[in-house]
């Protein structure tokens, strides 16, 4: 009994020690174990280490605003869709005077009288027309300034304006140097017969109603449908969000409020309801400050046509990594050519284009 009783007590603290080591693990779980960045994952089991184990990160609270903006944002998408009986696109032109291919867009426009509606924002003087169908339609405008939140203060003033006619339901945002590519029935039947916006966005500090996460960057020239225009003119929390800390430069940072606001936004509250690409044109290749410009010499027929062929969407990150992120251009669900509208070309390129025009808009 002795020599049992010995050898009880020499092997106790072994048993218990491992008894007490599976209560803990089963206990504390993730907890007594490192993620997998630190060094101890690198002798510690993988599956261990996987984020599985960690906690959740708890949800974020909303704020009141935040609450308040997304009950309006949902019930302008779920709103019934209000057919008109004569449905019209909004062409809108952010231009800081003159616009000099009047005469090729009266020529695209030209015998669809009805269908289309023409509104000018002109930033800096007031514009020569040299086409009836543009005199009289200039709205009250403002200066506006290169990637600040000017520029995007001047699309809501061309949204209010267009939205006061009830049956125009696909809202187009071109510049001055913007050409048509194809005639105006393929554009019609593109926009119309679809029931999503073209809002172009790729990945890319506004915590903490907009997480890294959600900011995306894309190109400013939109097409959307009536109740995302509604949508972009009923929001102020974040259109403040980024009036206040969306600036070139600030805090060592760049961010261009026309090429950041409308992706991001969307991108939060209603990202199923738009295309990833724009379907205006532009070619930044030559990766400068400023995409490539086409003079009277570069616009051929070739070149329209090769736009009008691309049927995939490109974008390369402007930061170090210059990450190229490439997607088939998907109508209805069916790869369709991405573009109806191209830029920039010189006004000296107009009297090409008017003599390509009818070849270029039937391919």
């Amino acid at each position: 009994m002795t020599g049992l009783h010995h050898r009880y007590q020499s092997k106790r603290p072994v048993w218990i020690i491992i008894l007490a080591s599976l209560v803990c693990v089963s206990l504390l779980g993730a907890y007594i174990y490192p993620p997998r960045g630190y060094s101890a994952c690198y002798f510690l089991s993988s599956s261990i280490c996987s984020k599985d184990w960690l906690p959740p990160v708890p949800a974020r609270v909303y704020t009141d605003e935040e609450i308040a903006a997304r009950v309006v944002f949902r019930d302008i998408i779920a709103a019934p869709f209000v057919q008109s009986n004569n449905p019209k696109i909004a062409f809108m032109f952010l231009t800081p005077g003159s616009l000099p291919f009047e005469k090729l867009w009266e020529k695209f426009f030209q015998g669809h009288e009805g269908r289309f509606s023409i509104y000018v924002h002109a930033s800096r003087e007031k514009p020569v027309h040299v086409s009836p169908l543009f005199i009289g339609r200039e709205i009250r405008s403002e200066k506006v300034a290169w990637g600040k939140i000017s520029m995007v203060d001047a699309e809501k003033r061309l949204l209010a304006n267009a939205l006061q006619d009830t049956d125009n339901q696909h809202f187009v945002l071109l510049s001055d140097s913007c050409v048509p590519l194809h005639d105006f029935d393929y554009v019609y039947s593109y926009l119309m017969e679809t029931n999503i916006s073209f809002i172009d966005w790729y990945y890319k500090h506004m915590l903490p109603e907009i997480e890294k996460k959600e900011f995306r960057k894309g190109s400013q020239w939109f097409s959307v449908k009536r109740p995302h225009a509604l949508l972009i003119l009923s929001d102020s929390l974040y259109y403040t969000k980024f009036k206040l800390y969306c600036k070139p430069g600030m805090e060592g940072r760049n961010c261009y409020a026309d090429e950041h606001y409308l992706p991001t936004l969307f991108h939060m509250v209603d990202p199923g309801g738009i295309a990833n690409w724009s379907v205006t044109h532009v070619d930044w290749s030559e990766e400068k400050w400023h995409p490539k410009a086409y003079r009277a010499q570069d616009v051929t027929f070739e070149l329209l046509k090769n736009i009008t062929s691309i049927d995939e969407s490109y974008h390369k990150t402007s930061d170090e990594s210059k990450q190229v992120q490439q997607s088939p251009c998907l109508w209805n669900g069916m790869k369709r050519p991405c573009y109806l509208f191209a830029r920039k070309f010189y006004p000296e390129a107009l009297n090409n284009l008017l003599h390509l025009f009818s070849n270029f808009t039937s391919i």
